[in-house]
């Protein structure tokens, strides 16, 4: 079945939680970049601003690039807990790879949970950028959809770890 060392956990997940998680933490750290060098030179040009309507710097900077755009009725804009959403996207990567090395029920419920809030998320942030701001993030629209496939993977496991308990018994 593929299995490799990873105690019951079959290659190809491995291999794809690593490339999900790895290319996910690469857009949001270059997600992070953009955002910073736009607010510190307003002249920068980023590699995905492409056009006027297909521009990832004028979505990063909007008030949707931090904190989801909801954080800042909670707190002042520029409290710490007011943080671009790059960041988030950097913690939930690092948490989905390290989750990953556990094959637990608990951290395959934990994996699953946490990818159904960044689905919510990538929706919500989806919709902001069709309806809203009318724009095409390709930045964006990557992370949604690595996230997408990052939850079907930890559907997969869940399954399958369902399945060997079930053998076990």
């Amino acid at each position: 079945m593929g299995k490799g060392n990873g105690g019951g956990v079959p290659t190809w997940e491995r291999k794809a939680r690593c490339f999900l998680c790895v290319f996910g933490i690469l857009l949001s750290v270059y997600a992070l970049h953009v955002e910073l060098s736009k607010e510190s030179n307003p002249d920068y040009r980023a590699m995905c601003d492409l056009g006027e309507s297909v521009s990832c710097s004028k979505v990063f900077t909007s008030r949707w690039g931090r904190g989801f755009g909801l954080v800042q009725f909670l707190v002042a804009e520029d409290h710490f807990l007011n943080q671009p959403n790059s960041i988030l996207g950097i913690i939930f990567y690092t948490l989905q790879l390290s989750l990953g090395l556990s094959v637990s029920p608990r951290a395959a419920m934990l994996l699953v949970l946490s990818s159904w809030v960044s689905l919510a998320g990538s929706l919500y942030l989806a919709s902001i950028l069709l309806f809203v701001l009318e724009d095409l993030c390709l930045v964006c629209i990557s992370t949604y959809v690595v996230n997408l496939v990052l939850m079907l993977v930890n559907l997969k496991r869940r399954s399958g770890l369902a399945v060997a308990r079930e053998k076990a018994e």
